[in-house]
């Protein structure tokens, strides 16, 4: 029996794909024009909570992240600091898939609660990878250093993660099942 099943592969290349071409065209843009990375966090943690309350399996998050990444380098081959959303692509997956285990998207304020949490954490942490590694000291200092521009990159988490669970609560309140995962009495989760 095959860990992923036809759906979740299809479900992983379509999310690693959205996150992937719409950060290296559409960030770039944003950033020059406001230079703020929101745009960059609101796309990555929206599409992985999405993509985590379809497939429900561990591995599914981080692999959309590493297949985002390859895309991201073939458009925009200098966009290093990209590196900083796959390794919190592993932890967004890593905390999402313990999660899952406690029922997270069996009733809305939980998935609200812990995927905004997940969303932000990650985002700051992809903030402060980014800013360590990535960014000259200069361009830190005009953002208050590293703890900074990882508090940028977290508000960029809470819209992310705003957008992706309200996404997600609206799909169960109109009984869209994800990836045909039903609970115990019928009723999809």
């Amino acid at each position: 029996m095959t860990y992923f099943n036809t759906r979740d592969i299809a479900a992983i290349a379509l999310s690693a794909a959205l996150w992937g071409v719409l950060n290296a065209i559409l960030s770039p843009v944003f950033f020059s024009i406001t230079r703020l990375p929101f745009l960059c966090d609101l796309i990555g943690f929206s599409v992985l909570i999405f993509a985590a309350w379809w497939i429900r399996k561990p591995g599914a998050i981080t692999f959309i992240g590493l297949i985002a990444t390859v895309i991201n380098f073939i458009i925009v081959p200098a966009g290093v600091h990209f590196l900083g959303f796959t390794v919190a692509s592993v932890f967004f997956d890593a905390v999402a898939s313990a999660a899952m285990y406690g029922g997270v998207f069996k009733k809305s304020v939980y998935t609200v609660v812990s995927m905004m949490g997940i969303s932000v954490s990650s985002g700051a942490l992809a903030g402060y990878l980014i800013g360590t590694f990535f960014m000259a000291a200069q361009a830190m200092a005009n953002w208050g250093g590293v703890i900074g521009w990882a508090g940028l990159h977290a508000i960029g988490g809470v819209i992310g993660g705003i957008i992706g669970a309200f996404l997600v609560t609206a799909l169960k309140n109109r009984k869209v099942t994800a990836n045909n995962h039903i609970i115990g009495n019928g009723k999809s989760i």
